[in-house]
């Protein structure tokens, strides 16, 4: 199969240059313009998707070379851009930047290296104007395969100081398809691990995206942009799918038949626990689950005729008390863990299975206590299963995220679910009865085995 969807990588020299603004806005501009935009991110961030949902209407998909892998970035993209008329794919942080020790592993320059795509540098011009010219050409020439075909100057002071900016990037040789003015009204609010997800500030979150896509609009050639993204190359990869994956001789055997109503399998959502990857609840899905949604601070109960639970990554932590007092629910999960019932918990979700998180009672699953802290743990993992799980056996090996400012006392049950080899070697999380859950924030279309041996574990528990 070949995909020719027209498509643009934003990327830049640093972190904070303004990435999210420009993708955001370049999302939510062209869909206003009536035309279906396919949203993708580089990188494990689970965030910015989250604004570009709501610029664009559609799935906000990651596209991460060391969790997934470099041959599956291709189909991943190609699976999301079915079907639409321009795709936009912001980096992660500097355009080189990658996995720490990988060379170009996971880095946006590779990831648009390998989508065939043109890449449009934001360069932060305060504090700037004729060095402009020498930081672009750097990033230009640096690698030959990277095409950079357009600038777009952010934080730009005035008409004055643009001038200069355009001026001496004439010998460049690379047009300026933009300049964004400061506009505060774009700012969207951090806090310890970055920006404020738009799950917890829906109102202020449309008004922002609109107004990074009035900005852009304003301040940006979309005409040039759209030209440019039909320059890129045709991709020839078959678009990657959650049923043919687990039907696949690879994938150990094929999905048995779905069951007229499939095991329930109940997925944590709302405002405190908002990570987690589209392909996650596809792949349950096709291994012939019933994915239902609930929301721990509200809901009292789990979806009727739950049969297994999985509790991604967010912020507990903020949340702490609300959950604390939803005692209904809290009792709920912890007698559901006790039958045994398979229950996978990635960082948020180990908080909330521990006894307590900053003194308040949690579920108590686990025999371990959480809080914050000043530390933060945040980088790639690599990544082999301990001990026989729901999601694993021992020895399977996944490469994995690990992102946060809190800790776990005790780091590791009496069967720990992962050994990790970076940034030394140890191990951490648990595993036990029908409970897998650790800090480790896994991508499951890397090995799609681990959603058919959890909905195989919830039809036999």
């Amino acid at each position: 199969m070949v995909t020719s969807v027209p498509r643009l990588v934003i990327a830049a020299p640093s972190s904070g240059s303004g990435k999210t603004t420009v993708a955001t806005g370049l999302m939510a501009a062209f869909a206003a313009r009536g035309l279906a935009v396919s949203p993708h991110k580089v990188g494990p961030d689970y965030i910015d998707p989250g604004y570009h949902a709501l610029a664009t209407r559609r799935v906000g998909r990651n596209l991460d070379a060391y969790m997934c892998g470099p041959e599956l970035i291709g189909p991943l993209f190609a699976q999301g851009a079915h079907g639409c008329d321009i795709a936009v794919v912001e980096g992660v942080m500097g355009m080189y930047d990658g996995a720490a020790g990988e060379g170009e592993l996971a880095s946006t320059a590779q990831v648009a290296k390998l989508l065939r795509a043109p890449v449009v540098l934001v360069v932060d011009a305060s504090s700037q104007s004729r060095s402009v010219a020498a930081l672009v050409h750097g990033f230009v020439s640096w690698d030959p395969e990277v095409r950079v075909g357009g600038v777009i100057l952010n934080k730009v002071a005035s008409d004055r100081h643009e001038g200069l900016l355009r001026e001496a990037l004439e010998s460049v040789g690379v047009p300026v398809l933009g300049a964004l003015r400061r506009a505060p009204q774009v700012d969207t609010p951090s806090r310890h691990l970055g920006l404020v997800p738009v799950a917890e500030r829906r109102a202020e979150a449309v008004d922002a995206v609109a107004a990074m896509a009035a900005q852009v609009s304003d301040g940006c050639d979309l005409g040039a942009l759209v030209a440019l993204a039909r320059s890129a190359g045709a991709l020839s990869c078959a678009a990657w799918d959650a049923a043919e994956v687990l039907a696949s001789p690879t994938h150990d055997h094929p999905t048995r038949s779905a069951e007229k109503r499939g095991p329930v399998v109940a997925v944590a959502g709302g405002e405190a626990f908002t990570f987690s990857y589209a392909e996650h609840t596809e792949l349950l899905t096709a291994a012939g689950a019933e994915v239902v949604t609930f929301d721990p601070l509200r809901d009292e109960q789990l979806p009727d005729g739950t049969r297994g639970l999985v509790i991604g990554g967010g912020f507990p932590e903020v949340y702490a008390e609300q959950l604390s007092a939803n005692e209904p629910l809290r009792k709920t999960v912890a007698a559901l863990a006790e039958t045994g019932a398979p229950v996978a918990a990635e960082c948020a979700g180990l908080l909330y299975l521990c006894r307590e998180l900053d003194g308040r009672p949690m579920c108590g699953v686990l025999d371990a206590t959480a809080r914050m802290s000043e530390r933060l743990s945040l980088g790639y993992r690599d990544a082999v299963a301990v001990s026989d799980s729901v999601l694993a056996v021992a020895g399977t090996r996944m490469r994995g995220h690990e992102f946060h400012r809190t800790v776990v006392e005790p780091g590791s049950g009496a069967a720990p679910a992962w050994g990790v080899r970076s940034p030394h070697r140890r191990v951490e999380g648990f595993v036990q009865q029908g409970v897998h859950a650790s800090y480790l924030h896994t991508h499951w279309a890397s090995e799609p085995g681990v959603a058919r041996r959890f909905v195989e574990r919830c039809r036999t528990s």
